[in-house]
């Protein structure tokens, strides 16, 4: 295993110096709240009773004391197919619990919305406050403050990281995070793609996008793309917060099976102990392993976002400058849809995270000496995970099945990450350069401002975007309208550049972790609202968008103008009740999020 790599030390020793004074606050927290815990004959007999009612057959073990109680925070709605299979965990978790001499109880439930379901419709402003929400759910399950241990039930895009914030505030207890799988493949990425844009352009009608989309999203399962789901559950790989390899084995099957049982068993091994707490697993060093993680995989961009949120949680300061930084020395070595032509399930084959992490570890890309959540430390993370004479073990992945999906570090994709920082007068931005093709990282035309997607499509349908363009979707920040991710515009935009004319997306909202092809500056800071300079454009200034040099600019002179209005608050679809959340939002570079706000987080 070689030393680490210079720039990530810098980067990693930058991060605990700014970081001294919050993660010092919150580790006393979480030493506070684990003496304070009351131990339970010091708890009301009634108290213990209300507890202990719903338990059934563990209400003996409960009452006497007999093992440590295991809480179960669930994400389960069967809206989302990555969350259906979790209708029966409990149940068969209660059973996994009950053979090491334990006891585990749901919880609570935390929201899950699907943003493939919402997706270019108004619930999707809902969406990434959705996170604030199911952090706060969890935090709310946990206050019973009845269990010595944590188990997460979640996967897709807001809900790991709400689960991950609310789970820090109890980071006293140990924890483990539950993945259910990847639905199996279904038709193959590129059909899905060239349908969507066949849509966009008219040459199909409905009938054959449905049945297109049909084919892709099919079974139950996640989505078998790499965007934020199977996003968040690499991370949680990278942080050692799994049973080693369990990221992306299907639901149903024997192996998923053992591998949830052996995350219930270690939790309750770990449950009433100090050695391995959330609190001492999440630190500095596990969530750069995170952002290292996303960059050598061409992770989601949502993920800008999520990491910083998260890291809040635990006192750790991260921004932006660290990931781009970070990205420079980070080699991409995986190229999954949409930056490449493979799934989940075909890069889990390929030898998916066990290989990412062996290659990184064995380079000095990652932090070695993360303390995890299993006994063998993060080296346990460069195995997978195989159902064997009639058992589960592992194996240790030493080379790529298929060059096509994963590469060594010293041959990658690319020599840097998969992400990059945009700045200039227009502000910061990202730009998932792992997912557009080098000779489309610059861009610099003629900018088309709008205020909503809607418009983009009517103008796009209408021939007026037929020319080298800058899309401008601008007042899509957190305080606009909750960031909604702007997916639906990729087709159309891929439409034109593929007619051969230079296209460019420019935004402060958000693009799902899906999107790619189209050069995009997104999650601009500061937004538009409240006089962003993105407020001070006007149609037909010269914008330049270009990866190369880290470029986000305008010729236009703005001294002489005056900012757009803000638009006036939308109603329906509940986003009403979510007018705190906008209005006390900071930046997308902070995570976006009104909750740790006001808390001071």
């Amino acid at each position: 295993m070689s030393n680490l790599n210079d720039t990530i030390h810098r980067v990693t020793q930058r991060i605990i110096e700014r970081s001294k004074p919050s993660r010092g606050r919150y580790l006393d927290l979480m030493k506070r709240e684990a003496d304070r815990r009351p131990e339970r004959e010091q708890v009301s007999c009634s108290v213990l009773a209300h507890a202990f009612a719903g338990a059934l057959e563990d209400q003996d073990a409960m009452k006497e004391g007999r093992g440590p109680n295991i809480g179960i925070v669930s994400a389960y709605n069967d809206m989302l197919s990555a969350h259906q299979p979790y209708g029966r965990y409990p149940d068969r978790m209660k059973i996994y619990a009950r053979e090491v001499g334990a006891t585990a109880q749901v919880a609570g439930g935390t929201p899950a919305m699907c943003d493939g379901v919402t997706q270019g419709e108004d619930g999707m402003e809902l969406s990434l406050f959705s996170r604030d929400n199911i952090a706060m759910a969890a935090a709310i399950a946990l206050s019973h403050q009845m269990y010595d241990g944590a188990a997460y039930l979640g996967i897709c895009d807001k809900i790991v990281p709400g689960l991950m914030i609310g789970a820090l505030r109890f980071g006293h207890l140990p924890a483990i995070f539950v993945p259910s799988g990847p639905m199996p493949s279904g038709i193959s990425n590129k059909q899905k793609q060239e349908t969507r844009q066949k849509y966009a352009s008219g040459e199909v009608g409905r009938d054959v996008l449905l049945e297109s989309e049909l084919g892709s999203y099919h079974s139950p399962g996640t989505c078998t793309f790499y965007g934020t789901a199977n996003s968040n559950q690499m991370m949680m790989e990278m942080m050692g917060l799994h049973v080693p390899g369990a990221a992306f084995v299907q639901p149903g099957t024997k192996l998923r099976q053992a591998l949830d049982r052996a995350a219930v068993h270690r939790v309750a091994q770990l449950a009433g102990t100090t050695e391995r707490t959330l609190a001492q697993v999440v630190d500095e060093k596990a969530i750069i392993n995170a952002a290292i993680g996303l960059l050598a995989t061409g992770g989601s961009t949502n993920h800008a976002i999520h990491i910083p949120a998260m890291a809040r949680a635990a006192g750790v300061i991260l921004d932006w400058t660290d990931l781009a930084e970070l990205s420079s020395v980070v080699p991409l070595v995986a190229r999954v849809y949409p930056n490449g032509s493979g799934d989940v399930n075909q890069f889990h084959h390929a030898g998916g995270m066990g290989y990412v992490i062996g290659e990184l570890l064995g380079a000095g890309l990652a932090h070695a000496d993360i303390l995890t959540v299993w006994e063998e430390g993060f080296e346990a993370y460069t195995q997978e995970p195989v159902w064997q004479d009639d058992k589960l073990q592992w194996a240790r992945v030493t080379e790529t099945r298929d060059d096509t999906m994963l590469r060594p570090v010293a041959e990658p994709f690319q020599h840097d990450g998969g992400m990059k920082l945009l700045t200039g007068n227009l502000g910061r931005a990202c730009f998932k350069s792992s997912a557009v093709a080098k000779e489309r990282w610059t861009i610099e035309a003629p900018c088309r401002v709008f205020e909503n997607q809607h418009d983009v499509t009517k103008a796009f349908k209408a021939g007026e975007l037929d020319r080298d363009v800058v899309v401008v979707v601008r007042f899509q920040g957190p305080r606009a309208n909750g960031m909604p991710e702007l997916h639906s515009l990729t087709p159309p935009l891929a439409v034109l550049q593929d007619k051969g004319f230079k296209v460019a997306l420019v935004t402060d909202g958000r693009m799902s972790g899906a999107s790619g092809k189209v050069p995009s500056a997104i999650h601009i800071t500061p937004e538009a609202v409240g006089g962003g300079p993105l407020a001070y454009l006007r149609d037909g200034d010269m914008v330049k968008v270009c990866a190369e040099t880290g470029e986000l600019s305008t010729t236009a002179d703005f001294d002489s103008r005056e900012a757009a209005r803000d638009p006036e608050p939308e109603w329906g679809v509940g986003r009403e009740l979510y007018r705190m959340m906008q209005a006390q939002a900071d930046g997308a570079e902070q995570g976006a999020s009104a909750m740790l706000a006001s808390a001071g987080l």
